[in-house]
């Protein structure tokens, strides 16, 4: 695996994984929004032309299309954000993955890993109240399941940007709703999503992931032959 994409790259968690994957020698495009401005660490990237940036809108069909070809792997990391339009998570979590999920059809690219959730699907949380963002972030799980492409879902917990935390906390592991609290920092999640892509056992698995400090750090490929 050489060139990976990632939609959202400018976000909190978007961006830790173009910069993970970069550490790890992987060629990386970033697909991002016209009007993002990229985290320092890829804009020096950019610069030093070690970093390729696709600017465009999810919904343009063609434009997504040609900044997939001749990618190995896509990351979603795109997520709807706090906003006056409780749309959002409509058009963003189902609706835009959906939009994704075609272009990767359309361009033979197979392997995807979907940054989602804990909690997608459940109705009676708090966070519904923001447009019922776990209910479409479940239908844009369930379209990538019905998509017939080699998916991955990783849901992590609440979401730190302390990334030192990275570095004292192992990853608790679980499969699909057997975990409904608790934090992992963002770059945990980005590591978590590049293993992925490297795990063929993690194919057609939803993985679900917090951190702790007594949790022993363990790799995913060893969890994923334990589970």
């Amino acid at each position: 695996m050489t060139l990976v994409a990632i939609t959202g790259a400018s976000g909190k968690t978007g961006w830790r994984v173009a910069d993970e994957a970069l550490r790890r020698g992987l060629q990386v495009r970033a697909i991002v929004r016209p009007g993002s401005v990229l985290p320092p660490a890829l804009a020096e990237a950019e610069q030093q032309g070690r970093l390729e940036v696709r600017r465009l809108e999810l919904v343009q069909g063609d434009a997504l299309q040609h900044a997939l070809a001749g990618c190995d792997a896509l990351v979603i990391a795109t997520g709807a954000r706090p906003s006056v339009n409780l749309a959002g998570p409509l058009q963003v979590d189902a609706v835009g993955v959906r939009e994704q999920i075609q272009a990767c059809r359309a361009v033979g690219l197979r392997r995807v890993v979907l940054v989602s959730s804990l909690c997608a699907g459940r109705w009676l949380h708090p966070l519904n109240l923001f447009g019922l963002i776990l209910v479409w972030k479940r239908l844009g799980e369930r379209w990538l399941e019905g998509s017939g492409l080699d998916w991955t879902v990783v849901r992590p917990g609440g979401l730190s940007e302390d990334d030192s935390r990275s570095t004292r906390e192992g990853v608790v592991f679980s499969g699909p709703d057997q975990q409904q609290s608790d934090s992992i920092p963002r770059r945990l999640v980005a590591q978590v999503c590049l293993d992925a892509l490297t795990a063929p056992a993690s194919i057609g698995r939803i993985i679900e992931i917090t951190s702790s400090p007594q949790q022993q750090p363990e790799p995913l490929q060893s969890w994923l032959a334990a589970a």
